[in-house]
């Protein structure tokens, strides 16, 4: 089961400063799921807390999250 779970894994490695996207799983009412979007940002990481954990931040004036590396993807979008 390691082996077959491994083939598909992205083991995607966040470093300070990097530029994120977060999976949100909150649903609007009145609209239907299918026209929702799933992720939100970019962020910014601040910092690794250790493998999994990292801190976020969304502006400089935002409060930080702390999330689990499994909810992030990397943002590939031109620089702000």
């Amino acid at each position: 089961m390691k082996t077959r779970y491994d083939t598909t894994a992205t083991g995607h490695d966040f470093h300070e400063g990097d530029k994120v996207w977060l999976w949100n799983l909150k649903r609007r009412k009145g609209l239907s799921p299918k026209l929702q979007t799933n992720w939100e940002g970019p962020y910014t990481v601040l910092k690794r807390l250790n493998d999994v954990v990292v801190r976020i931040q969304k502006s400089p004036h935002s409060k930080p999250k702390v999330i689990h590396y499994n909810r992030l993807a990397p943002y590939l979008g031109k620089e702000e």
